[in-house]
């Protein structure tokens, strides 16, 4: 740690690495394990998602030991929660969070409640002083199953509270005045409900929409996106300006089962235009961080990575690809007048070392050596790219993505700035009033199908406990032996059954709704500091939020 970073990079995949169901997945994921050692710029942090199996972590451990000497594999639930940490610098401190509301054992063939689904939390340090430390929160919510409008999605209230518990755990780092970065897959599209929750209670910002800020909404048959009344995007504007990493046209493994044998054939051609329609591409993982204001982080650039295709194979890496962001500590000319909860870092002591650049911002000086050997290796980058039918043009457009060196100055200035303006300075700042009672009617509901649920496997199981009575009361009547013995094989299987059920009701559903009365409370208790905000007159005795009318 001789020379501080002043800029970190991050990637997150999701490597798709389900033991047993996964194709080819030992084959894919020490291709990433390569990948990943051989991205550029190198990592500084990467997060991983469903990598299941100790051996795949080792295999890609292996292949980036010299890139990323530390790491954590996360184990949590009965066959683990699937996350993994790699980093430049030691971790610290590592908890494996478990999120209250996380899926029901009932939906055994799904996994999320078996896996144990939560946060892989990992502080890394990366300089001497006090604040030099970067908190990493790494996630894989609760898949969707349920894809309205056909059906009703009866997880949502589950991402709903897991957005929330990653919200407390990103908020308390940056009031610790860390950066924070929570990223992964999370498993819904920009400015959903559990979006917003997330970013509302929680100093951070959305590395992507910052600079893309006109992205997509989800794919472009999502309802959200289809009330914007854009054409279907094509495949390589997806990947280069809405950051699709999953279902994009590209992605050998969102191909029709005709498609993909075709393709282990060779019959299939390797190349996709690039404008392909890309009608269900969308975006769902994400890297946020806390931007911290005056002297903070800013985004320098961010991508779509892990596009190549595996060698022999012929297929893409994962179901997923990857999101790679570059941050940059950058100190803004003009003072920001404005309070945050993410405190700028410690200025650093005499015999701290020294941050390469100039004094007024951390802009590294460019090298032109350097920019021509950077040359020559985007130029080979892009004809393997367009090798393999992945090439993309330069992204359209942004405010914040200029040309000139000073340009560049104020695009970070402007950044820091719509940081101090957006970022809420109290929990819950940037949500409407009316949001909590949308979540709230979620909460209500699903406590309502909970309930109803434990009281028909109760039944279930006092039904059988009267059947089985029945039949061993009944085998002394029977005169035949075989029915008999047939009365008593059934009636245990189904009191088995019953059984089963009545311990998931007695089990499973209290403890589950006693999590959604804590969920419940805090939310009440967030609307009730809302109401404050929109003017309206009340208060919260920790049970019931009241109004007070407004008097002549």
């Amino acid at each position: 740690m001789n020379e501080l970073p002043t800029e970190l990079n991050i990637i997150t995949l999701n490597c798709w690495g389900l033991l047993h169901l996964s194709a080819y997945r030992a084959e894919r994921l020490t291709a990433i394990g390569r990948e990943l050692a051989a991205a550029d710029p190198p990592p500084h942090i990467i997060a991983l998602q469903e990598c299941w199996t100790q051996e795949d972590y080792r295999s890609i451990r292996r292949e980036t030991r010299f890139v990323l000497p530390f790491g954590k594999f996360y184990h949590s639930g009965v066959f683990g929660g699937g996350l993994a940490i790699l980093s430049r610098w030691p971790i610290e401190e590592s908890t494996m969070y478990r999120y209250p509301l996380n899926g029901r054992p009932t939906a055994f063939f799904r996994g999320d409640w078996f896996v144990g689904k939560g946060v892989a939390c990992a502080r890394i340090r990366f300089g001497p002083g006090d604040r030099d430390i970067v908190e990493v929160f790494n996630t894989h919510t609760h898949a969707i199953y349920e894809h309205p409008p056909d059906k009703t999605d009866s997880y949502a209230v589950q991402r709903l509270a897991q957005s929330w518990e990653m919200a407390k755990l990103v908020r308390g780092a940056a009031e610790r005045g860390h950066l924070a970065i929570a990223l992964g897959d999370f498993n819904d599209v920009p400015l959903s409900l559990s979006y917003r929750m997330l970013t509302a209670h929680a100093p951070i910002r959305d590395a992507w929409r910052v600079l893309n800020p006109d992205s997509s909404l989800g794919s472009a048959v999502h309802e959200l996106e289809r009330a914007r009344r854009r054409p279907v995007p094509s495949a390589q504007f997806n990947l280069a300006e809405n950051g699709v990493t999953s279902n994009s046209t590209y992605n050998t493994w969102a191909w029709p089962k005709s498609d993909q044998r075709a393709l282990r054939s060779g019959k299939r051609p390797m190349i996709i235009p690039p404008d392909t329609p890309d009608p269900r591409g969308k975006r769902i993982d994400y890297i946020f961080f806390s931007p911290q204001v005056s002297t903070g982080w800013v985004v320098k650039d961010v991508r779509v990575g892990m596009l190549a295709r595996h060698p022999e194979l012929g297929c893409s890496l994962s179901d997923h690809f990857s999101v790679e962001a570059t941050l940059l500590l950058h100190t803004s000319n003009s003072a920001v007048h404005t309070s945050s909860p993410s405190r700028p870092p410690s200025p650093p002591s005499p015999n701290s070392p020294k941050r390469p650049g100039s004094t007024h911002s951390h802009l590294a000086v460019e090298d032109p050596a350097q920019n021509e050997s950077d040359g020559q290796s985007h130029a080979a980058a892009s004809l393997l790219a367009l090798e393999h039918g992945t090439y993309l043009q330069s992204p359209t457009g942004s405010e914040y993505r200029v040309g000139s060196r000073l340009d560049l100055r104020q695009s970070y200035d402007a950044q820091l700035r719509d940081s101090a303006r957006s970022i809420p300075t109290r929990r819950g700042e940037g949500l409407p009033c009316t949001t909590y009672d949308e979540v709230l009617s979620q909460i209500h509901a699903y406590v309502a199908r909970e309930r109803s649920q434990r009281r028909w496997r109760f039944l279930h199981f006092f039904a059988w406990v009267v059947v089985v009575v029945a039949c061993y009361i009944a085998v002394w009547f029977v005169p035949y032996q075989g029915i008999a013995f047939a009365f008593l094989v059934l009636s245990s299987l189904g009191f088995l059954a019953g059984a089963m059920d009545g311990l998931m009701a007695l089990l499973f559903f209290g403890s589950e709704i006693r999590a959604l009365k804590e969920f419940e409370w805090e939310i009440m208790n967030a609307k009730a500091t809302a109401n404050l905000k929109c003017g309206i007159r009340g208060g919260w005795d920790g049970e019931t939020i009241y109004e007070i009318p407004f008097l002549d």
